[in-house]
């Protein structure tokens, strides 16, 4: 017992304590084992899973080890020591947590998101190209119709139809789960379209009401063509429809709510930009597949209907592509563990619709990301119109269309795959708020190439002649390149930026939020331009008598947009500031305070003390005892 003692307090001792046994001491005595010398290396601690110490502290320390057996008592490990923790004077934590297991620099854990999300990313952008390409084409060039359907549809079909699922999503996220909540969304447009390929077109001839809308165009006039043809063929506008709420709904809603939820905001700040790597991947192959069934069309022989056979082949790969997503949504959810999150944000009670939308409302943060949405909409769809109109003019044949926008969604995704390997630079050099303003930048300078185009084509017909071209097919031209450069800026910086805006956000703001802006405000924009368009087009008679006053809309909507995200960029750079300093916060709190000794031998608490290297009183130690904080 008195070599024991002479310890000075590296032991801690029952005060009352009970013999019942005897612990034979080691070869010379416990003293001798804690004495730095010759003895320290034949008398190795037993090293501890999970546990981290420095080089000059482990000498100096053992935390657990096992006691001296007696006969037919088993092997326990008991703490016998509590020393001051030499790695605390050299800034490391006594108890480290364990390095997890890394593949080329990046976590095991980080990958298991990543790579399926990427996938799942791959599949919805693959469908999205071919419903985009094919649903232009089928209204379009449908008998009875025109390209003056498409504004119709946009301003007084899709904009409805958009609002109506906004509410009924909003209703079922209060009641069903996340998951369940995913599937019920995205079963009924695999459904559909398998549908659409194999049942409503080919029977369309049977339903759709063309005597009826015969008449009525008759006695109305050929300036409500438009409106007629939805009518007349109402089948296929339903499918524009659907069309257009996959890119809304699925992209925009269900995967990147997903990836919201399982990401942080430093894997998403990583990685984001990278998933539109695997995306326009899928745009270039998509695009192949479009120019591919668009070939097939024009080789078939008289009487045989091409685009019903190229239909059902597309729709048949977009529905194996909706079982790849669902797939890969439920392996991500069963194998990869959701990311902790701070607990000081405020979970909000269930509201009512009219409540959420007076929510989102009264939020600027939310208006502000409304805004870059509608102004995104509204200005894309200012030029694309136009553009989409010259198209129809120099490809008039269905086969000819969709082959050149077949090629459009090729070269998209080669332009966009490139921004995406610049994508990760800039967010890391320049940050979110110059990311954020380069879309609207690019879409201002290369609308203004492509209206100037329009409106002095004539002058340059002379020297557009000399490179084989007329001012219509130049104007083609530069407005896919204006489409290009536009939405492959979008796709790699847009995207990324206005997804990183919701991850700060508490759960109920982040889910409904991004339903009432994704899928509201991302039609309203595409709404809003068409509007602007007919208003232009009544008040000034034409298209092309309107072009300059359209230009100078477009001017006043990204002086819009770009204020709009200089006024996002400060919120959200403050709720990263906030949330960074929870987390530290959190981690600071879980720090485990360690046992020093004092001039009196007893054990107390101290937190950045070194120890005496001979083993022997530690100075400025404090002198009252304390219990260690329970984790």
């Amino acid at each position: 017992m008195e070599a024991v003692l002479q310890t000075k307090g590296l032991l801690s001792l029952p005060s009352k304590p009970k013999t019942k046994a005897f612990y034979p001491l080691p070869h010379g005595g416990l003293r001798h084992r804690f004495n730095s010398g010759h003895s320290l290396n034949t008398l190795k601690p037993k090293p501890l899973n999970g546990l981290s110490l420095s080089s000059n502290g482990f000498q100096k320390f053992q935390c657990f080890t096992t006691k001296p057996q007696l006969f037919g008592q088993k092997d326990r490990f008991s703490p016998i020591c509590k020393a001051e923790a030499a790695a605390a004077a050299d800034g490391q934590p006594l108890f480290a947590e364990k390095e997890p297991p890394k593949f080329m620099g990046i976590e095991l854990v980080t990958l298991k998101k990543i790579i399926p999300l990427g996938a799942m990313f791959f599949c919805i952008l693959f469908n999205y190209t071919i419903l985009r390409d094919t649903k232009d084409v089928l209204v379009v060039t449908a008998k009875g119709s025109s390209a003056e359907i498409i504004p119709f549809l946009k301003t007084w079909v899709n904009l409805p139809m958009a609002i109506g699922f906004m509410l009924l999503y909003t209703k079922l996220a209060n009641v069903l789960s996340k998951e369940a909540l995913f599937y019920t969304v995205i079963l009924p447009f695999i459904a559909f379209f398998g549908a659409f390929g194999f049942v409503l077109y080919p029977l369309s001839n049977y339903f759709h009401p063309t005597a009826f809308a015969d008449k009525l165009l008759n006695s109305l006039g050929p300036r409500f063509l438009g409106p007629i043809a939805i009518l007349r063929i109402w089948s296929f506008c339903l499918f524009y429809v659907m069309a257009e709420l996959w890119g809304s709904v699925v992209v925009s809603v269900l995967f990147w709510g997903f990836a919201n939820q399982i990401t942080t905001v430093d894997e998403a700040k990583r990685f984001y930009p990278l998933f539109g790597l695997g995306a326009n991947v899928a745009l270039i192959f998509s695009g192949r597949t479009v120019k591919y069934f668009s070939s097939l069309r024009s080789s078939l022989g008289p009487g045989v209907d091409g685009w019903a056979i190229s239909l059902k082949a597309m729709m048949s790969i977009v529905v194996m592509m909706g079982g790849a997503i669902c797939f890969f949504y439920w392996w991500v959810n069963r194998n990869v563990p959701l990311p902790t999150r701070s607990k000081k944000k405020k979970v909000k009670p269930n509201m009512t619709t009219m409540e959420s939308l007076k929510f989102l409302v009264s939020s600027k943060y939310i208006r502000n990301l409304a805004t870059l949405v509608v102004a995104y909409g509204i200005s894309i769809n200012l030029v694309e119109v136009t553009w989409k109109s010259k198209l129809k003019a120099q490809f008039p044949s269905p086969n000819e269309y969709s082959s050149f926008m077949g090629d459009f969604s090729t070269a998209t995704g080669i332009a966009t795959f490139v921004m995406m390997l610049l994508s990760q630079w800039i967010f890391d050099k320049y940050g979110w708020g110059a990311a954020a303003k380069i879309t609207p930048t690019v879409l201002l300078l290369t609308g203004i190439g492509f209206f100037s185009l329009i409106l002095f084509g004539a002058p340059l017909a002379p020297a557009l002649a000399k490179f084989g071209m007329t001012p219509l097919l130049a104007a083609v031209y530069v407005g896919a390149m204006q489409n290009i450069f536009s939405k492959s800026a979008k796709y790699s910086l847009f995207d990324p930026c206005k997804e990183m805006a919701y991850i700060p956000l508490d759960e109920d703001t982040k889910v409904k939020g991004k339903a009432a802006i994704d899928v509201v405000c991302n039609p309203l924009g595409k709404s809003g331009g068409a509007l602007i368009q007919q208003f232009m087009i009544l008040t000034f008679g034409s298209l092309a008598s309107s072009t300059p006053y359209l230009g100078g809309v477009l001017l006043v909507i990204v002086l819009a947009w770009l204020g709009a995200a200089k006024s996002l960029d400060g919120q959200f750079t403050t709720l990263r500031r906030e949330e960074e300093l929870e987390k530290e916060m959190e981690r600071a709190s879980l720090k485990i305070p360690v046992v020093s000794q004092n001039d009196n031998g007893s054990g107390s608490l101290s937190s950045g003390s070194s120890l005496n290297p001979a083993g022997g009183d530690s100075t400025g130690a404090s002198s009252e005892p304390s219990s260690p904080r329970s984790l």
